[in-house]
């Protein structure tokens, strides 16, 4: 017997995969960088924030998902990025990446992180057209409780988000497995957590389509 609705479940996620494939493969363009409020774009298109720890992988997963060698900037200086970059998917844009500034970096004066707090906690409260938030993991370490911190932000500010696992290539599939596991029991305590987690490697490209199409999905719900 032929289960219909899992079949359908199966095509409807494939056509997503293809349609995120193909959005991402069309023009992709930094659009500017935003010291503060008074900086950001007008808010006109479905946004998506990604947030994550200093050396997390964001720039290298922004690169990957764009099929780009340099959209984002990499560094191996932790706090390197104090602003939120916005990029533009498509032409025209249809939606916009945000990669906002890493945190937990531990020699940043008190005033540095102070700032990052006002300046991400102030956008993430009152953007309109923000549609979801990703939280970046290092697959080597887990969530940290600095992770937490940031996740109970997002919490507060009612913006929907979804974690994701960098860096996958990089530790043993029983250990993935097991830091999957403790993820996504750290993602039921936060009511703005998407209950699913997406695995990926920026270097193998494992997850890359599944992430593009979350991205897709998130921007048009």
């Amino acid at each position: 017997m032929i289960d219909r609705d899992s079949h359908q479940d199966d095509e409807g996620a494939a056509e997503l995969i293809e349609a995120a494939r193909k959005l991402f493969s069309g023009p992709i363009g930094f659009l500017k960088s935003a010291p503060s409020l008074d900086f950001l774009p007008p808010a006109d298109i479905p946004e998506i924030a990604f947030a994550g720890r200093s050396n997390v992988g964001k720039s290298s997963l922004l690169n990957a998902l764009c099929n780009r060698n340099s959209l984002a900037r990499t560094s191996n200086t932790p706090g390197r990025t104090q602003e939120l970059n916005f990029f533009e998917v498509g032409d025209p844009a249809t939606i916009r990446l945000v990669d906002m500034p890493g945190y937990g970096f531990a020699e940043a004066p008190k005033d540095i992180v102070r700032k990052w707090r006002f300046l991400v906690n102030d956008y993430l409260r009152g953007r309109a057209t923000l549609k979801r938030a990703l939280v970046l993991i290092d697959s080597r370490h887990g969530p940290k409780p600095v992770d937490g911190e940031v996740m109970e932000m997002l919490d507060k500010a009612a913006v929907s988000y979804r974690i994701v696992l960098t860096k996958a290539d990089k530790i043993k599939a029983s250990e993935l497995e097991k830091v999957k596991a403790v993820t996504a029991a750290e993602a039921r305590k936060h009511p703005a957590a998407h209950p699913d987690i997406i695995t990926t490697s920026s270097e193998k490209g494992m997850g890359i389509p599944e992430l593009r199409a979350a991205i897709l999905e998130a921007a048009t719900i």
